[in-house]
């Protein structure tokens, strides 16, 4: 199950990148090739980096 089924929850933002169509084609190859979902990776590497780095609070942004 993706953690994203699994956080119903949870709010959900949308993360937007960039890459270039080569790039994505062959991490879509990679992934579907062993099994994985490209957005359960990507969750998995962000929430490993948020370990390694810790947890940094946002600063709140002044709207006028």
């Amino acid at each position: 199950m993706s953690q994203i089924k699994a956080k119903e929850r949870t709010r959900i933002k949308r993360l937007n990148v960039n890459i270039s169509e080569e790039l994505h084609r062959s991490f879509k190859s990679a992934t579907a090739a062993q099994g994985l979902d490209m957005t359960d990776l990507i969750l998995e590497w962000i929430q490993k980096y948020i370990d390694k780095n810790g947890l940094v609070a946002p600063k709140k942004s002044r709207r006028a």
